[in-house]
């Protein structure tokens, strides 16, 4: 379901340089923002790249991508 949200001009400005770089769409760049928002207030001790990498490898798990870690 989709709902409509107001957000400031300055957001939404700042979102369309970053959606470029990233090739996203500007809602999805501010979708992006609030995942690592999210994250970050429920993981306070977690870097943003360490929140990257496991937003990143929650979306290989949904579309099945996965191998076996061997350590050492």
């Amino acid at each position: 379901m989709t709902t409509a949200v107001r957000v400031s001009e300055e957001l939404v400005r700042e979102a369309k340089i970053y959606s470029r770089i990233d090739k996203r769409s500007v809602t999805g760049q501010i979708e992006h923002w609030a995942r690592i928002g999210k994250c970050s207030e429920e993981n306070p001790d977690l870097t943003y790249s360490l929140i990257k990498e496991i937003l990143i490898g929650l979306a290989e798990l949904e579309q099945g991508e996965s191998s076996e870690y061997k350590f050492g």
